[in-house]
């Protein structure tokens, strides 16, 4: 992949990403506080933008959106590749780790 189709992926995603957090935050603006880790005032911003505000946004080279999967054990739990019953209970302590992190930030 060249350094142009890379940029052209990056784009892509950035509109993608707006996209579905501006209606995240329109519709159950809770459930996208937590599940895309925003902020109060980025959920207030996202909210206003115009259409040729998001199309100008995600012309950016750079990418909009970031992991928040940003240590080992979480990591860990969401790539754990068990068939067992443990396999939710696993799952669900990676959704808490990181609900934590988003209330810590908020």
């Amino acid at each position: 992949m060249n350094a142009d189709q890379i940029l052209m992926e990056i784009r892509e995603v950035n509109l993608s990403y707006l996209m579905l957090a501006q209606s995240l935050v329109r519709s159950d603006r809770e459930q996208a506080l937590f599940r895309l880790g925003l902020s109060e005032a980025a959920a207030n911003m996202l909210a206003i933008l115009t259409p040729a505000q998001i199309m100008k946004m995600a012309s950016s080279n750079t990418l909009l959106c970031r992991m928040r999967i940003d240590d080992d054990l979480v990591w860990s739990l969401l790539t754990s590749h068990s068939k067992s019953a443990n396999d939710s209970v696993t799952r669900l302590h990676a959704n808490i780790l990181m609900a934590g992190r988003h209330q810590e930030a908020a």
